[in-house]
């Protein structure tokens, strides 16, 4: 039955939930308000702006747990740079 549920999509809808509900464990246990993470991502843009050209639309930034250990996870994209020939 597993390979007729990736077939139809709901393996990856349990997974999507799982994934939900782990991010909520995180911020219960960082004592993170909903709006505090969004205000995070908005400040590491700004402040990482100021020293090299990012993709602002593109970043992510995840809270993200192994065992006991948290961590916030970033990924920012940076936009190509041309280089001046010398």
């Amino acid at each position: 039955m597993g390979w007729l549920d990736r077939l139809t999509g709901r393996d990856k809808s349990a997974h999507k939930a799982k994934d939900r509900l782990r991010l909520v464990l995180i911020h219960d246990r960082t004592d993170l308000a909903p709006g505090q993470l969004d205000a995070l991502k908005d400040e590491l843009i700004a402040v990482i702006s100021r020293y090299i050209e990012i993709e602002p639309q593109a970043v992510e930034i995840q809270l993200s747990q192994d065992g006991r250990e948290q961590y916030l996870v970033a990924n920012i994209p940076l936009r190509p740079t041309r280089r001046a020939r010398k």
